[in-house]
């Protein structure tokens, strides 16, 4: 099979593709197609196989979501503790904008922005 894309997004997955094939013929003896033919799996076996990956794929999602948690906690730990340092109180933040504890990506951003400035500011004082 010729693959024709120059995306390398899509060429990086086909080769992962490949290498998952590869470890499921030396895991189980056997590619897909052999199953099939072979008789070893039927629709009904491979509809469960899904449904098995799927449920994994949420439990990945879900530890996934906590380990972004955590790295957003700890991130704004240390924004505090930097805002502390400076002899900054933290009493000028207006109170009707606290962010909402399950907005992840709203708190990673503000973090992140609020690091940038920092770094721009402290780039600009060293010159």
């Amino acid at each position: 099979m010729k693959i024709n894309t120059k995306d390398e997004i899509v060429l990086k997955v086909l080769k992962k593709m490949d290498q998952r094939s590869l470890v499921g013929q030396e895991k189980y003896g056997a590619t897909m197609m052999e199953e099939i033919e072979g008789e070893e799996k039927d629709l009904n076996r491979f509809l469960i196989d899904v449904q098995e990956e799927l449920m994994d794929a949420l439990l990945y999602i879900e530890a996934a979501k906590r380990c972004l948690s955590d790295e957003i906690e700890n991130a704004m730990i240390n924004r505090m503790n930097i805002i502390g340092q400076n002899g900054n109180d933290g009493l000028h933040y207006d109170k009707d904008l606290a962010l909402d504890p399950y907005d992840e990506d709203h708190a990673l951003d503000m973090v992140l922005n609020d690091i940038v400035k920092d770094i721009k500011v402290n780039e600009e004082n060293t010159l």
